[in-house]
């Protein structure tokens, strides 16, 4: 049977550099993924692929 299910979400602010957030809305829109998509995605990337040691 589909059981619908929602992921839970928080909202939170980071202060970026400008050039940085100019760069991922670029790759966001060739993508054509959302800027909050794409930054997630980094996100999880950067913590999967994290140094182990120390």
């Amino acid at each position: 049977m589909f059981k619908v299910e929602k992921e839970e979400m928080v909202n939170k602010t980071f202060r970026l550099p400008l050039s940085l957030v100019e760069n991922l809305y670029t790759v966001a829109q060739n993508k054509g993924v959302s800027l909050n998509s794409l930054v997630r995605q980094c996100c999880e990337y950067a913590l999967n692929n994290l140094d182990k040691e120390k």
